[in-house]
Order: C-alpha cells, then structure tokens, then sequence
C-alpha cells in the first residue's frame, strides 16, 4: 500500500516524531510511505530512509493555496491512503483535497479541545476514519456527535530502545551547571499557555519551603518564552527556576531528572510523559484529556486538579522528600510504557485502519 502522510510540525518532537516511528514501521513492513511536510523542517531531514518527501509551503488555516499544492502531489503520487497528521490547516484544506482526487483519508487527532458540534458535523464527513491517539480524545470527539465506527483510538508510542534508565550524573550536573547532589524537576513541553507552565511557578515557593535546594529546568520553546523569563525574574525565581529551550538529547537528560511536571490544562496525550516513564521518572500531571491513560495515579506518579498550584506541590514534595518511593513509581512507568506503548503496537493498529478503509466501499 502507498500512504501519503501530512505533517505541519517543523521540529522533530511530538506528533511529527510519532509519523517517523509510524513510517519507519510502514517501511519494515513493506509498505511505501510519502512524506508532505514544511519545507526546511527537520522531519524532512529524517525521513529521507523512510519515505519520498515533497517539502512544500505551509502557512497555517488561512493558506488555501495549499489545498492545489496538496492536490498536485496526490495527482502525481497517486497513493491508495491520505494520512493527515496535523491540525494548522491540514486537516481541512487536506480533507478537501483528499475528496477532490478521490483518495480515502483518514486524520489523526492528537488534542483534546473541544470543536462546535456544527464544525464536527461538517469537517470530519471529509475522513473515512479519525484516529484518536488516546481514548480521552476518542470520548471528546464521540461527545461531539461522531459515530462510534468512525473514530478509532491508536495510542501514541516511545521508543523504549532509546528512552531507557540510566543517568550520567557527572555529565548532567556539569551540562545542566548544577551542583552535586542537587535535585532537579524538569517539565518537557512547549512554551505555550495549555501547557500551564504559570502554575508551576506559582507552586515553587511552597515546594522551596521544604527543599530549598531544588532546580526546575524547562525544556522547549514557543512563544511563551519572553513572558516566561520576566514572570520567573518577577517572582524571584531566577536562582531556581531556567529556560533550557529546545533540546535534542532529552533520552540523556531525562533519567536523570527526579520528577517531571507537567500541569497543562489541556493534554491529548503527552508524548514527553511516555518518554520520562520510559527513562524511570515519576511524573506529577494535571489529570486532563489523555494523561490519566499515562500517569496512573499512584502507581507511577501522581494526577492533580489542574490550574491547582497546591495540590501540584503537595504531590512534587512527596517525589523529591520520598525517595525510594519515587524510584519505585518511576520503575512502575517504565513496564507500563513497555506493555501499553510500543511502536509496534502503535504501527499496527495504524495498519488495521488502513486496512479497514481501504477495503471498504
């Protein structure tokens, strides 16, 4: 089978590193994978092995010129599958054109926010199928007025192989320019306001109270990142709290976090959260969308109301005051990620999908 996939990410974290897992398992299986993605991006410059790849202008909602640019690869392609993978125009302008040329197309649906009824009604006739990367998606769009058949939940997965235990103390300590023994909390997301980075600065005080010494690092970039730094100099943070942007060795920093946090207030799943579980991290999340599918309360970490600052540092001083409990609930992620989340596991149930669409009428 011949699958064009869409990706509108330009770095290689989130869902564009999920189409690479996806497409990488496609090719081991014989499959033929095209790539459309942005041009210049860096999922363009991985999946030159797996796929051929069209680097085109993608310019977001507005960009309807994208819709012939779409349209002109299917025509020269000529795949059996269209596969969007993205929201920022392409799902509709790529619905669109994927019933124009007659191609049967399926989305990928990695956010929990809630669309208008109307808009649900209208937008998703253009999919065969929606493929939901985790059942609190699944249960959103179902809510909205989707049939059942139509939507399909296909988790999103890790690669266990990379992400594993195993930190290098000195070489994390010298990198990250802490001193020794001091306790670190990451959070592994893009700087952006459903990711509630605003609430954990709010939490930090009360968590300092009792453990002075901890450092919280934040890892990503987004548009947030100006605001951020002045709210942390604001608080009086600077000492504790730093904006580390994006980094591309998150498989050698995380196990050697003692927590992560994650407070956003909207979370289709949280591919940071399978990444730290698999790296033995306990993790503290706000119990939205798809992360109680991740962080099992209790078990591997603990699920806090969101937009709750105190609840969020009652359960991050549990983690740094209550050690060999945290190692055990970061062990406890990483088998949950090795039985729930495998790539694998992931490519197949993509595979039935197709499988199912393209046999049908």
């Amino acid at each position: 089978m011949k699958i064009l996939h869409v990706e509108t990410g330009k770095q290689l974290y989130g869902g564009a590193l999920q189409v690479c897992h996806l497409m990488e398992g496609l090719r081991r299986a014989g499959e033929q994978n095209i790539l459309v993605c942005p041009e210049g991006s860096a999922i363009a410059a991985a999946a030159g092995e797996m796929a051929t790849v069209h680097e085109i202008p993608m310019r977001g909602d507005l960009d309807v010129a994208f819709l012939w640019r779409l349209r002109s690869i299917l025509r020269r392609e000529s795949p059996d599958l269209l596969h969007l993978h993205s929201r920022r125009g392409a799902d509709l302008w790529g619905g669109i054109a994927g019933c124009l040329e007659g191609v049967p197309t399926v989305l990928s649906r990695r956010v929990d926010n809630p669309e208008p009824r109307w808009w649900v009604a209208v937008k998703y006739r253009l999919y065969r199928r929606v493929i939901t990367i985790s059942q609190g998606i699944r249960e959103v769009l179902l809510a909205e007025g989707l049939a059942a058949e139509k939507v399909v939940c296909v988790p999103s997965a890790v690669d266990t192989r990379h992400y594993r235990p195993g930190c290098d103390r000195v070489w994390f300590e010298a990198e990250m320019s802490l001193e020794a023994g001091q306790p670190v909390v990451g959070t592994v997301a893009q700087l952006i306001p459903r990711k509630g980075h605003r609430f954990l600065l709010e939490a930090i005080p009360e968590i300092r109270r009792e453990i002075p010494e901890v450092q919280f690092l934040f890892f990503g970039s987004g548009a947030l990142a100006e605001e951020l730094h002045r709210e942390i100099e604001r608080r009086g943070l600077g000492r504790c709290v730093r904006l580390m942007g994006f980094r591309n060795d998150l498989a050698r920093i995380l196990p050697c976090l003692d927590a992560v946090a994650h407070p956003a207030t909207l979370e289709g799943l949280g591919v940071s959260l399978l990444q730290a579980a698999a790296c033995g991290v306990p993790i503290v999340a706000s119990a939205v969308g798809g992360i109680p599918e991740v962080v099992h309360d209790g078990t591997n970490g603990f699920l806090v109301p969101p937009e709750d600052p105190a609840a969020l540092a009652r359960a991050l001083r549990v983690l740094l005051s209550e050690r060999e409990r945290a190692r055990e609930m970061g062990m406890a992620g990483r088998a949950l990620v090795e039985r729930r989340f495998s790539i694998d596991a992931m490519v197949e149930g993509n595979r039935k999908v197709y499988a199912e669409v393209a046999s049908a009428p």
